[in-house]
């Protein structure tokens, strides 16, 4: 397996790993909504109930975004080799490794650090379309592409 691909794979099991939290606390969240429902304590019964409610509806918000996030990443086509970054680049930077891709925690395969960014990024839209040796500005900080796999 490549280093490519080791680097997809690890960020499609965090993906896995985050919808699959997201859905188990979706899950408790309605059994503790079940549980108050039969609860009949008035006023204080009623905002625990909205509490859990809200809660239960930012989950269900962060766990829609993961499968989205998981919809994209899957449509990356990480065999072909780029000249150019795009979508499904591996890039490594004066700065760091980055993974063209979907906006994602940083990982680590052997001793190096790799972060997932959005091409919809401040930093992912400077990489968009350059090439080994052009050299990006973000915030002040210079990257300078070394490699594009």
């Amino acid at each position: 397996m490549t280093f490519k691909q080791q680097v997809y794979q690890q960020f499609l099991q965090l993906l896995n790993e985050r919808i699959d939290a997201f859905q188990f606390t979706l899950d408790e969240l309605s059994i503790s909504v079940m549980n108050e429902n039969k609860s009949t304590a008035g006023d204080k019964h009623e905002t625990a109930l909205s509490m859990l409610q809200l809660e239960q509806s930012r989950i269900a918000q962060h766990l829609y975004d993961a499968v989205d996030h998981k919809t994209v990443f899957l449509q990356i086509d990480i065999a072909t080799n780029h000249t150019v970054v795009s979508s499904g680049s591996l890039v490594k930077t004066s700065k760091g490794v980055f993974f063209m891709g979907v906006a994602l925690p940083k990982i680590t395969i052997d001793n190096q650090s790799i972060i997932a960014i959005s091409p919809k990024s401040p930093l992912g839209e400077k990489l968009m379309g350059k090439a080994i040796g052009e050299t990006i500005e973000v915030n002040g900080i210079q990257h300078i592409i070394e490699e594009i796999q």
